[in-house]
């Protein structure tokens, strides 16, 4: 199958996987900021692949018929940037939205520049990061949509407290207006923002959202 093999191709191949690998003990930032009681905080890779598993599900279950190669493929490459610059999250941080898409763009670049099919990759990553195409939209929102998934898990195994938590002021804020409703637990506000601000306009996700906050998941 392979008549011949390039000494700099294996290097590269190599190189790849050495800064990939970064995301496999990274952890999920966005976790530590609100104060997770866990000895164990999920990294960047475990996320991914949470995210990969939901969209083969989602896409199979509903027969949504996408390119489930390239949605899974779009999955796997959006957090490369933080092999370098580390997981930034989307609350509470130190850059605005388009500087960190900025970073993260420069940083891809820089990861993908060693392999000779670096561009096409680049492609598929721009694709995701612009949000133009149906397979872009979709893994978003299973993106979104594991992040509300991981957040129940840490509430029903008791690692996400209201007391003990340490949100950003516009997350208290937030979090206040859902106590007043009567919710008890910290996985409804965080579910419950995404309901309200991501699934909005996505009936399907939004049913999906809503049942993960009325059924327990992982017990």
């Amino acid at each position: 199958m392979y008549t011949f093999v390039v000494a700099n191709q294996i290097k590269n191949v190599c190189d790849f996987y050495a800064i990939t690998h970064r995301l496999k003990t990274l952890p999920r930032t966005g976790w530590i900021d609100c104060g997770i009681q866990s000895d164990r905080i999920e990294s960047v890779a475990e996320h991914i692949y949470g995210t990969q598993m939901l969209a083969l599900a989602i896409n199979a279950e509903f027969d949504l018929g996408f390119d489930i190669s390239k949605v899974a493929l779009m999955i796997a490459i959006h957090e490369l940037g933080e092999c370098i610059i580390g997981d930034i999250p989307a609350t509470g941080s130190v850059v605005t939205k388009q500087e960190k898409q900025r970073i993260e763009l420069e940083a891809v670049k820089k990861i993908l520049g060693g392999l000779v099919n670096g561009s096409e990759i680049k492609k598929i990553y721009k694709e995701y990061d612009e949000q133009k195409t149906k397979e872009a939209r979709f893994a978003y929102l299973v993106d979104k949509l594991e992040c509300d998934l991981q957040c129940k898990y840490y509430d029903e195994s008791g690692a996400m407290k209201f007391d003990k938590l340490t949100p950003s002021d516009i997350q208290r804020i937030r979090i206040e207006k859902w106590k007043d409703r009567g919710y008890k637990r910290f996985s409804d506000f965080w579910i419950g923002n995404d309901i309200e601000r991501v699934f909005e306009d996505e009936p399907l996700f939004k049913s999906i959202a809503e049942y993960i906050m009325k059924h327990d998941v992982f017990k």
